[in-house]
């Protein structure tokens, strides 16, 4: 594995768990967006925590590409409901902000097979 590919890997998911941890700890900047789009609170610590399981996949796949690929796709198919969330939620102003966390993680996938 290229050196690009680990440093990219570690910093989204770093990237990724600060926003598990951020969910997880109710931050303001997180949760008043989810209040808006009608997200029910029994699903946050789910999601905070699917987020930490997939920013600890992407780690191990470093070690076992196996793992790294399957959290990056995972994690994929979360960013990716998350921007449908905000897309039937109408905050067309606020679509970028899952994408922020969506194109790391594309991007590391990509790197691992390149």
């Amino acid at each position: 594995m290229s050196t690009t590919a680990v440093v990219l890997t570690v910093l989204t998911a770093l990237w990724v768990g600060f926003s598990g941890v951020s969910l997880l700890r109710r931050a303001p900047f997180v949760v008043e967006p989810l209040v808006a789009y009608g997200v029910p609170r029994a699903w946050w610590t789910p999601l905070g925590l699917l987020k930490l399981l997939g920013a600890a996949g992407l780690l191990a796949g470093l070690a076992v590409p196996a793992l790294g690929v399957a959290a990056a796709v995972g994690l994929i198919l979360y960013f990716l409901g998350a921007v449908v969330t905000v897309l039937r939620a109408r905050s067309y102003k606020t679509v970028a902000f899952p994408v922020l966390y969506l194109a790391p993680v594309a991007a590391t996938l990509v790197v691992a097979f390149a």
